[in-house]
């Protein structure tokens, strides 16, 4: 039997990754709405400077191109979120920045002509998060979990290069780009208060 410690783990657990679950999973409804209905939900994605279409920056990341394209992202998406938020407090802060600056990123330098959907530009965010903020903010665990996804995800590096046609680099680009930079400023306000005189890696 459980103790009444690891049962409140795993309800601590359960209640930081449920957020994760829960957009996955409406990524999902999404998707199987616009397969079963004829609304072409796909049109309401990122329309780069059109005035119009600004909605989209919000509305991409649950619009995905069939179910390969949700699949491809559903996973990454389930490690990367599930890490981020078991190891901060900033899930929502992240997502949020994340999708409307990347996103804000695309409307403005995206292609002519184009319609940016998918939530890749949110896995690129939170993998460049979770590489960048426990460097920043000096603490060691969450710096060796830096090194972990660099290790295992350094290969997303090449996305943010136009090398395939059809994908949205960009996407990838400014979310990459937006979480280096929330990893910057959150991991900066979070430095443990001797960190900040001494500049030591602590454990967190």
């Amino acid at each position: 039997m459980s103790s009444p410690a690891q049962r409140s783990d795993l309800s601590t657990w359960g209640r930081r990754v449920l957020p994760v679950l829960l957009l996955v999973a409406l990524m999902w409804v999404v998707e199987v709405v616009d397969l079963l209905l004829p609304l072409s939900l796909d049109q309401f994605g990122i329309r780069p400077r059109d005035p119009g279409h600004l909605a989209g920056i919000v509305l991409s990341p649950f619009l995905h191109l069939g179910f390969g394209h949700l699949v491809a992202n559903t996973l990454a998406l389930l490690v990367l979120g599930s890490l981020l938020a078991l190891s901060t407090r900033h899930l929502w802060l992240v997502t949020t920045g994340v999708v409307v600056l990347g996103g804000l990123g695309v409307w403005l330098l995206g292609g002519p002509s184009t319609v940016h959907i998918g939530a890749s530009g949110v896995v690129y965010g939170y993998a460049a998060f979770l590489a960048v903020y426990g460097f920043v903010a000096r603490r060691l665990g969450q710096a060796l979990l830096g090194v972990l996804v660099i290790l295992v995800y350094g290969s997303m590096v090449w996305g943010v290069l136009p090398l395939q046609t059809g994908v949205s680099w960009q996407a990838h680009l400014f979310g990459a780009a937006a979480g280096i930079g929330l990893a910057v400023w959150l991991g900066r306000r979070d430095r443990p208060r001797n960190a900040r005189r001494h500049g030591a890696l602590t454990l967190s």
